[in-house]
């Protein structure tokens, strides 16, 4: 595939020349220059967010079957569309492995039909009228043009999440990607070019172009998944201008191990859990609380597992890419040195593997005796590193899952249903899966707890995220009403200070 030279962004229909200025794209396995991405510039965004403004006002005004007629053919469009390109540009971008990579975008177009659907039908409420002959009822209606500030990790999954939720919810979309995955962002953005002129915009660019689009009086809500540190600025950002704002902020996720899980599947399931994209991922499970009468036994089959891994570019055959950036391995072996220094054993892995002296790779890692005062226990650790706590019973599992500042999601593998059923009410998380980590629906909100961020997407939570409701009475035979002014005299008390019979 050749490089991609030319800096640009999207305005439906199409690509569009940027003035900005450029600025490399490196692969992360092998350090060379995949192309160059723009950084627009503050004059085309104030341009670019006019005409969205103004194509979302004709997008508001057509009927719900109509709207959903448009998400229809774009879901068709993302299913007859060969993905090839845009997985091989997010591979070569960010390091994804190529089978995860079509996955992701193979994954996009029922999100677009869901909310073609539920906006129809979640319109609005009548309520039991509080007078006679009157209609009262609450209605919905878009906030305007929302801005979507995208993660590296799932750049077109992620988006699609939340631009298919505004988009239904009849509001335009302005899409700032991930630095680390412009190019198969922009990729996919072709899909939309069906749609409405002017509907949506991709503007590539920095933190600057981010924070442009959460002051500009051109946007009316935010969607952000990213940092804790990037999520609270946002949301402060946003909170002072009054506008709703979706926060997804990451985690520490937990993983508890009981007496009674099956073994076999619960190593098979804690490598997937933890390693998926080489951990960089929201609900990555990070931190593992083993019940002490399985733990050795479990330790060496999630050994066993990890071994088989393979890890190299993501265009070749292996499950395990490189990290995203140098910074990013950096913090992944900080952390690690810091838990051995205070008495962590390395299981397997501990560094960059064999054989990969070149791009930012690091070694699906476990670690056993792992202790709270270790910082790998508190921050998010977004590599592939499992740290595992040895802990006494179930209660001592749960207690230590939730000592956490973070509660997205967390897993337990178990085969007793009280556990199960236990994990599910008392563990402090958005999420809770139980024998079946990482999964979502998209008629089911995803959000955490904590300092995991704010807001819900998917579900009837992530639609109403991206309108306001609106309370109408209406009375269709004007009368006076009795308690309306003048009051009669009777209502006031007499000169004695008393009520009138």
């Amino acid at each position: 595939m050749s490089d991609i030279d030319t800096p640009r962004y999207y305005l439906t229909p199409g690509l569009r020349e940027s003035a900005g200025r450029s600025v490399d794209v490196i692969d992360p396995a092998t350090l060379e220059r995949v192309g160059t991405r723009a950084v627009v510039g503050t004059g085309e965004l104030a341009e670019v967010l006019a005409q969205v403004n103004a194509a979302q006002a004709g997008w508001a005004a057509l009927d719900a079957k109509t709207r959903a007629g448009h998400l229809h053919r774009l879901a068709n469009r993302i299913e007859a569309t060969d993905m090839t390109r845009c997985a091989i540009l997010m591979s070569r971008e960010m390091g994804k492995p190529y089978p995860e990579a079509i996955g992701e975008v193979a994954n996009c177009a029922s999100i677009f039909r869901y909310y073609a659907e539920m906006a129809r039908d979640e319109a609005g409420k009548i309520a039991g009228s509080t007078q006679a002959g009157s209609f009262q009822y609450a209605r919905y209606e878009p906030l305007g043009v929302s801005a979507h500030i995208m993660p590296f990790n799932f750049p077109v999954l992620l988006m699609c999440w939340t631009v298919a939720a505004s988009l239904a919810a009849g509001n335009g979309c302005v899409v700032k990607p991930a630095e680390a995955t412009t190019l198969s962002t922009l990729e996919f953005m072709k899909v939309f070019d069906e749609m409405p002129a002017g509907l949506i915009a991709c503007l590539p660019g920095d933190a600057e172009v981010g924070r442009a689009l959460v002051a500009s009086d051109l946007t009316h809500a935010v969607a952000f998944t990213g940092s804790v540190a990037g999520g609270r600025a946002v949301g402060a950002a946003a909170g002072g201008l009054m506008k709703p704002a979706i926060i997804e902020a990451g985690g520490s996720d937990p993983m508890i191990i009981t007496d009674h899980a099956p073994l076999a599947v619960a190593a098979a399931g804690a490598v997937t859990g933890a390693f998926h994209l080489s951990g960089q991922v929201c609900t990555s499970t990070e931190r593992l609380f083993v019940t002490e009468g399985i733990h050795d036994a479990f330790v060496a089959a999630f050994v066993e597992e990890t071994a088989a891994l393979r890890i190299g570019n993501g265009l070749d055959k292996s499950e395990i890419g490189p990290l995203v950036s140098k910074a990013a391995r950096d913090k992944v072996e900080r952390l690690v040195a810091d838990a051995v220094a205070k008495g962590a054993k390395v299981e397997i892995g501990g560094g960059p593997p064999a054989g990969q002296n070149t791009g930012w790779f690091y070694a699906p890692t476990i670690l056993t005796g792992c202790t709270p005062d270790m910082e790998i226990m508190h921050e998010e650790i977004f590599g592939p590193v499992a740290a595992i706590a040895k802990v006494k019973d179930f209660d001592a599992a749960i207690a230590a899952a939730n000592d956490s500042p973070f509660g997205l999601g967390a897993s337990i593998f178990t085969t007793s249903l009280e556990e199960a059923q236990e994990a599910a009410e008392r563990l402090q998380s958005g999420m809770v899966w139980v024998n079946n980590p990482m999964i979502d629906n998209d008629a089911l909100p995803f959000g955490g707890w904590k300092a995991s961020g704010m807001g819900r997407e998917l579900g009837r939570q992530g639609l109403d995220a991206f309108r306001r409701s609106k309370m109408v009475i209406m009375d269709h035979r004007p009368v006076r009403q009795d308690w309306w002014y003048p009051y009669p005299d009777e209502w006031f008390l007499d000169a004695g200070g008393r009520k009138h019979v």
